[in-house]
């Protein structure tokens, strides 16, 4: 029954913004440490952003620091992705994940994932 959902992909040009959500169902996250990762075309599933389960410690991968951030709202059971000064290069499917304990960068330590929202940015 536990399930994650991702929204908010789109269609954006280049130095736009986008926001992604991930509701969680079935049960709280409220204690697991949460994560975005991406899988753009042709590549292998990459580490995006993490949020322990307090939400006072952060992780982002060095591509995207500064233009993106996460968040957690644990009242309401889910994580956003708030992406700022897109680029072409940020196209990819991404995908909210989950764990109990701390977050971890790989993505085969998280038990639950989303099913995806695409991200395509124009040039």
């Amino acid at each position: 029954q536990a399930q994650l959902v991702e929204s908010g992909g789109g269609l954006v040009q280049a130095g736009g913004s986008l926001r992604l959500s991930c509701a969680a169902s079935g049960r709280t996250f409220s204690t697991y440490a949460m994560a975005w990762f991406r899988r753009a075309p042709g590549k292998e599933r990459e580490f995006v952003a993490a949020i322990s389960w307090s939400g006072g410690i952060t992780s982002y991968t060095d591509s995207v620091k500064g233009r993106f951030t996460i968040s957690r709202d644990n009242a309401k059971n889910t994580v956003s992705l708030q992406m700022n000064s897109l680029k072409p290069e940020d196209t990819a499917v991404y995908y909210c994940a989950a764990k109990l304990g701390g977050y971890s960068y790989i993505g085969s330590a998280y038990p639950y994932w989303g099913q995806g929202t695409q991200v395509t940015v124009s040039s």
